[in-house]
C-alpha cells in the first residue's frame, strides 16, 4: 500500500492512541508485524507554544520506519504552523488529523470528532496542510448518522489533499459502545481513489479478516485491543499471510512482552512518562491468575517489586 509517496509494507496499522502508543509501545508493535504505527496525538496548540513533553509523543528511531505523528486542533494555520515544526522536531513519514475523538477533553474545544459538523473546517485545514508540509497528510475520523453527509466529508478530505483515510464506523455519541458499523468505509472505499483503512473493534484473527473482506479496504487498524497485547499483531499477520491460527502461550507471551516493554521503557529514558501500574494491568488482562497478579501490581512499591511480583504469580511459566 502507498500513501502518498510512502510504501507501506503491509495492511495492518497500530491507531494513535493517548497515554498507549509511545516509542518501545509502537516498537514492539512493529516487531510483531504492524505495518505501520502512529504517535499519540499531538495538540497543535501544544507545539506552537513549545511544550517539550508534546514532542516526546513524536519521539522515534530508525527500525520504526515508516511511522506517523497524529495532531489535533481547529485552526488551519495553527495546525499547518505546528506541522511544520513537528516534520522538523520529529521527522514523521505521515503526519495525519484526528476528526475522531470522541473524548469530551477534545470535542468541548471543537476538536478531533466534533470536527465533523463543520466539514468546510476540515477541508480547510487538510488543503492548508497538505500546500504547507512536504509530508504526506492523512485524517482518521469516525461518522455520523447519516451516510451521504459521511460520504461528503471522505470526499472533501480526499479533495483537499489527503493521502489516505481511516474510517472508525462508530459516531461521536456512541463513545466506544455499540459495534461499529463497516458499511461506512465500504461505501468510501467505493468513493475515493486514495487507500481507506478500516477500523474499530478489530480484536482478533476473524474479525482482521472479516473487516478487510467485508469492506474492501487498503488495510486495518487496530486500536484498543493492542493495549498490553502487541503480539496480536503477530497472530493476525500469521493468520491472513497462512490462513491459520498461530500456536503460543498467551501468558508467558504477555509476560515476557511486560519485561521487554519495562527494559525498552528505560532504555528509551520515558519510564516517568507511563502510569507504570495501569500499563502493567494491561498486559496481564485475560491471562491466567491475571486477577491475582494484578492485585501484586497495585501492592508494589516499585517496577522491581513489581516484576518479581509477576515472577512469583507465573513461577510456572518460566522453567
Amino acid at each position: 500500500m502507498m500513501i502518498g509517496k510512502v510504501k507501506i509494507p503491509g495492511n495492518i496499522l497500530l491507531a494513535p492512541m493517548s497515554n498507549v502508543t509511545n516509542l518501545p509501545f509502537r516498537l514492539m508493535c512493529r516487531k510483531y508485524g504492524a505495518s505501520m504505527t502512529y504517535s499519540e496525538m499531538m495538540s497543535s496548540d501544544a507545539v506552537i507554544h513549545g511544550n517539550a513533553r508534546t514532542f516526546d509523543r513524536g519521539k522515534s528511531c530508525g527500525n520504526e520506519r515508516p511511522f506517523g505523528v497524529q495532531i489535533f486542533g481547529n485552526s488551519p494555520q495553527t495546525i499547518s504552523s505546528a506541522a511544520l515544526m513537528i516534520e522538523e522536531n520529529c521527522n514523521p513519514d505521515i503526519i495525519d488529523l484526528n476528526c475522531g475523538c470522541p473524548a469530551k477533553l477534545l470535542t468541548k474545544d471543537g476538536f478531533g470528532s466534533a470536527l465533523l459538523s463543520s466539514p468546510e473546517t476540515i477541508h480547510s485545514i487538510i488543503n492548508e496542510l497538505s500546500e504547507t508540509v512536504s509530508t504526506p497528510v492523512t485524517a482518521k475520523i469516525r461518522v455520523l448518522e447519516d451516510m451521504e453527509k459521511t460520504l461528503k466529508i471522505a470526499g472533501l478530505i480526499e479533495d483537499a489533499g489527503a493521502s489516505a483515510l481511516t474510517v472508525h464506523g462508530r459516531t461521536q455519541q456512541q463513545q466506544y459502545s455499540g459495534s461499529p458499523d463497516i458499511e461506512y468505509a465500504k461505501r468510501i472505499k467505493e468513493e475515493l481513489s486514495i487507500p481507506v483503512i478500516v477500523n474499530g473493534d478489530i480484536v482478533d484473527e476473524a474479525s482482521a479478516e472479516q473487516a478487510l473482506d467485508n469492506t474492501g479496504c487498503d488495510g486495518i487498524m487496530i486500536g484498543r485491543a493492542a493495549m498490553g497485547n502487541p503480539f496480536l499483531f503477530r497472530r493476525i499477520s500469521h493468520y491472513l499471510d497462512t490462513g491459520k491460527m498461530l500456536d503460543f502461550q498467551d501468558c508467558e507471551q504477555r509476560i515476557l512482552d511486560l519485561r521487554e516493554y519495562f527494559m525498552l521503557l528505560e532504555e528509551h529514558k520515558l519510564m516517568h512518562t507511563i502510569n507504570v501500574r495501569a500499563h502493567a494491568r494491561w498486559f496481564t488482562r485475560g491471562i491466567r491468575n491475571g486477577r491475582h497478579i494484578r492485585n501484586r501490581i497495585a501492592e508494589a512499591g516499585n517496577v522491581d517489586e513489581m516484576l518479581l511480583s509477576i515472577d512469583d504469580m507465573c513461577r510456572d511459566v518460566w522453567r
